[in-house]
C-alpha cells in the first residue's frame, strides 16, 4: 500500500466555498489539497444560462477577487443590480434600497453557479486536486498523533494539520465528526427557473412576500429574470404541475407586473428547503464553511455569502495565527473563527426563518401590520440603512 501523502489542509468539497478555501489557503502559503467525490466541473457555456444563480454582495466579490476568479465572472456575464424592491401586498408601497443611498454603485451581482464554479477552477494551478475521490473514513488528532487523517473508498490516503469540510448540508466530514445539528425541512418548495418578461428589469431585484411563501426575481445579464417562488405544500404541487403557459399567468398575477408580462420561461427545478445549523463548528485538526454548517431559508439569497464570508473568517484566521507562530490548527485558534461567524451566521438564520414564518400566518390583521411595518421601515433612514447595508456586505 503506498505512503499516506502528506500536506498542511486538505479541502473537502469542489463547489464555490470549497474551491474558494483551497485558493484563499494556497495564497497564504499553505501546502492544499481539494478532494471532490465528484469529476472536473464542466466549462462555463456562454450559450446556457445555468438556472442556479447567487446574489453576490460586495463582500463575497471582495472574496472572490483575492483569489484571482472575479474578473473572469466579470468579463463573461454578472448582472449588477444597484436596486432592491420588497412589499407583499402593492409594488407601489414597496420597501426600497438602493445603492446610490449607501454611496456604492451596486448593491450586488446576480451570478450563476456554474460560472462561479468555473472561475475558480480556472484558478487552481498549484493545488492538488484529487477527482472522484469518495470519503470513506475520518480520523481526528489525539494525544498520541497530531495530524487528522483521511481515508478515501479507493484506498488513498492523506494526513493533515487540517481537514476542512466543505461538503455541503448533508455532510459527510461533518456526521463522521459527530458533530450534531439541529434543523428541519420547511413545508415550502421553491419553482426555480428563468423567464422573459416584457419590461425592462432595469438591473432591480425584486422580493414579494406572500402567504404561501416569498417570491424572488432577479435580473439576469442578458435580460431575463430569474424566479425564486417559494410555496407551501399545495401551491407547490399546483405550479409544478402546470404547463409553462398557466406557469406564467400565475407568476404574473403573483408578481402584480412589476416587470410587466411574461413571454417565455425556461427549465423549471422544483427545489426543496430547508434550515440547518451545526452545534458545533470546529474540533481539533477540523473546520466546517459553507453549508456543512448552515444552510438558510433562500428568501435572502445570502447562502454563498454566508459561505464565503466563511472562507474569507477561517483563511484569515489560520494564516494570521501561523504566522504569528500559534497553532493554527488547534482548537483554541479553530474557536476564534467559529465565533466570529456563529453569531453572524446565526443571525441571518434567526431573521429569514422569522420573515419566511411571520408572512406565511394568516391571524387576522397580521399582513396588515406587517405591511405598515415595511412602510414605517422605508421611512426610517437610520433603520433602512442599517438593513441595506447589512443586504449588501452578508
Amino acid at each position: 500500500m503506498p505512503a499516506d501523502l502528506q500536506t498542511d489542509i486538505v479541502v473537502v468539497g469542489g463547489g464555490p466555498v470549497g474551491l474558494a478555501s483551497a485558493l484563499g489557503l494556497h495564497r497564504r502559503g499553505f501546502r492544499v489539497l481539494l478532494v471532490e467525490r465528484g469529476g472536473a466541473p464542466a466549462a462555463h457555456d456562454l450559450e446556457h444560462y445555468d438556472p442556479r444563480v447567487y446574489a453576490i454582495a460586495p463582500e463575497s466579490a471582495r472574496l472572490l477577487d483575492s483569489v484571482g476568479a472575479w474578473r473572469r465572472i466579470l468579463e463573461r456575464r454578472a448582472a449588477a443590480y444597484a436596486r432592491m424592491r420588497v412589499w407583499d401586498r402593492s409594488p407601489s408601497r414597496a420597501l426600497s434600497f438602493d445603492a446610490g443611498d449607501a454611496g456604492a454603485e451596486q448593491l450586488g451581482w446576480i451570478v450563476e453557479h456554474g460560472l462561479i464554479v468555473d472561475a475558480l477552477w480556472q484558478r487552481r494551478d498549484g493545488i492538488e486536486i484529487w477527482l472522484d475521490a469518495a470519503v470513506e473514513s475520518l480520523q481526528l488528532p489525539n494525544e498520541d498523533d497530531d495530524r487528522a487523517r483521511l481515508r478515501l473508498a479507493d484506498g488513498r490516503a492523506v494526513q493533515a494539520r487540517l481537514i476542512i469540510a466543505a461538503d455541503g448540508a448533508d455532510s459527510q466530514l461533518r456526521e463522521l465528526a459527530g458533530i450534531e445539528t439541529v434543523g428541519w425541512r420547511y413545508a415550502q418548495r421553491a419553482q426555480v427557473c428563468h423567464v422573459r418578461a416584457s419590461l425592462a428589469h432595469e438591473g432591480t431585484a425584486w422580493q414579494r412576500f406572500l402567504p404561501t411563501g416569498p417570491l424572488a426575481l432577479l435580473p439576469l445579464a442578458d435580460g431575463r429574470v430569474s424566479i425564486v417562488w417559494s410555496a407551501d405544500p399545495a401551491l407547490a404541487d399546483t405550479l409544478a404541475a402546470l404547463d409553462d403557459e398557466a406557469f406564467l399567468e400565475r407568476l404574473a398575477d403573483a408578481s402584480q407586473g412589476v416587470v410587466g408580462r411574461f413571454l417565455a420561461c425556461g427549465p423549471r427545478r422544483d427545489v426543496p428547503l430547508r434550515l440547518l445549523h451545526a452545534r458545533d463548528y470546529v474540533r481539533d485538526g477540523l473546520a466546517l464553511v459553507g453549508d456543512a454548517a448552515h444552510a438558510v431559508h433562500p428568501l435572502a439569497g445570502q447562502g454563498l455569502n454566508l459561505g464565503l464570508a466563511d472562507v474569507a473568517q477561517l483563511v484569515a484566521t489560520v494564516a494570521d495565527a501561523r504566522e504569528a507562530g500559534r497553532d493554527w490548527r488547534s482548537v483554541r485558534t479553530l474557536g476564534r473563527y467559529a465565533r466570529a461567524r456563529k453569531a453572524a451566521n446565526l443571525e441571518m438564520l434567526a431573521v429569514t426563518d422569522s420573515l419566511s414564518r411571520a408572512f406565511r400566518l394568516r391571524l387576522p390583521g397580521l399582513r396588515t401590520v406587517l405591511g405598515l411595518g415595511m412602510e414605517a421601515v422605508d421611512r426610517l433612514g437610520p433603520v433602512k440603512g442599517l438593513l441595506m447595508r447589512q443586504a449588501a456586505s452578508a
